[in-house]
């Protein structure tokens, strides 16, 4: 009876273990897999970009239509929301030459504002860089622009994007993006680096209660620069979506599929975002240099980067509905080679994701990001530091990364701010 209990039990562990043998190993995680995925979620990414900005372009109309400061304060609330998506999509650009050569038109800063509207008297009335410096085309009706006679009567999207913007071949001269719309909606920020962001009057928009002049061309150039951000935006989604282009070409060869992926990651975390978007302000203590200048909202704006960067890492991504979106990523790819670096990796994102909101708390509750950034505050100076510091350090394992993964070698963006800080005074 105990031999024939011992003899089944030993036949049952000898069926269960050739059952476990015929299972499928765990499939490696497939590159080509993680690059697709990539691609996803730039769609995803600026589809809610695109919707967004759709809630803008609305919210636009609604004060057009009735401009109070009612209106006016749900526009701007409905701008900073467009911001959240995009900012988390900038980790596409430098990897990918189609974002790269489109993103001028949607979020190129810092901008000659004088180009587009009046100014306050401090703004200086000339530049030896930008002919177009105090041009405003919203007072003036015909402009020059290299020497040319250009009517600027009708101002229309078209207008904005074929003649006006980086006329002359000035990149200062920002006619359209989110900027441009920011400026619009909040006018000059006064206040240097002292408290408060910007006070345009919603008068400057009421036609029949006009202040400050050309109520009716404002209107028609605000009209017209959200017109062109949705269109901008529309264009992008279609090259992200499956058969776009942008989606075929990083998807072509996985090899170059995560080349761009941390290309875009390195970058956007050292040159851009620590160098020229955080360290060069805060060397200069200049309110100038700040991203989202007209609103004070820069301190999300770089939150919201960062947080892109962790995305193209993890795989992972929160659309503007709460859905949650994840698939196969580099961090699997890399753990399947290196445990200890994926832990890094990771470690060092989290590192800098809590530094950031850090800041954007004390953007919220303390003092926003241009008085961070001002000669003599040590304790708002330390806060942006400590964020550039992580996004220094963060990008050191970036290229650790880049060698695991045999990717050979792949050139970063740089910046003066960090790699040759005394040129920025010279």
């Amino acid at each position: 009876m105990i031999r024939k209990t011992v003899l089944r039990a030993a036949l049952a562990l000898l069926a269960a273990s050739a059952a476990y043998s015929a299972l499928p190993a765990k499939a490696a995680t497939d590159p080509a897999a993680v690059v697709k995925h990539y691609a996803e979620l730039a769609h995803a990414k600026y589809e809610d970009s695109l919707t967004t900005a759709k809630a803008l372009d609305k919210a636009i109309d609604a004060f057009l239509a009735s401009p109070t400061e009612e209106t006016l304060k749900a526009a701007k609330t409905a701008w900073i929301a467009a911001r959240v998506p995009y900012q988390q999509s900038e980790v596409y650009r430098f990897g990918n030459p189609i974002v790269d050569d489109w993103e001028g038109k949607v979020n190129a800063w810092p901008l000659d504002e004088g180009l587009i509207d009046y100014v306050d008297a401090g703004y200086g009335t000339e530049s030896d860089e930008n002919a177009l410096y105090t041009a405003n085309v919203i007072a003036n009706k015909h402009i020059k622009i290299n020497g040319k006679d250009v009517d600027a009567t009708n101002i229309t999207p078209e207008f904005l994007s074929d003649t006006l913007h980086e006329a002359g071949e000035v990149e200062a001269n920002v006619a359209t993006g989110y900027h441009a719309i920011e400026f619009l909606l909040w006018g000059q920020d006064l206040n240097g680096t002292g408290p408060g962001a910007g006070k345009r009057p919603a008068t400057d928009y009421d036609q029949k209660n006009c202040t400050n002049g050309n109520c009716d061309r404002r209107a028609a150039y605000l009209k017209s620069a959200s017109t062109l951000l949705v269109s901008d935006l529309q264009a992008m989604v279609d090259a992200w979506a499956p058969e776009g282009k942008a989606t075929k070409t990083v998807t072509a060869d996985p090899k170059a599929g995560l080349t761009a992926i941390l290309t875009g990651m390195g970058s956007l975390s050292y040159g851009e975002l620590a160098g020229e978007r955080m360290k060069l302000g805060l060397l200069l203590h200049d309110p100038e240099e700040e991203h989202d200048c007209f609103s004070d909202n820069t301190y999300n704006s770089h939150l919201y980067d960062a947080v892109g960067i962790a995305s193209a890492y993890t795989g992972e991504y929160t659309r503007t509905d709460g859905t949650k979106l994840t698939g196969p990523s580099l961090s699997a790819l890399v753990a399947e080679k290196d445990k200890a670096l994926d832990a890094e990796m990771t470690a060092k994102l989290t590192k800098t994701l809590d530094a950031m909101h850090a800041m954007a708390k004390r953007g919220e509750t303390t003092e926003a990001y241009d008085q961070m950034i001002g000669e003599g505050n040590a304790e708002g100076n330390a806060v942006v530091q400590a964020a550039i510091d992580g996004l220094i350090d963060q990008t050191k394992t970036i290229e650790r990364v880049i060698t695991s993964l045999d990717l050979g070698k792949i050139q970063l963006e740089g910046s003066d701010s960090l790699d040759n800080p005394n040129a920025v005074f010279q």
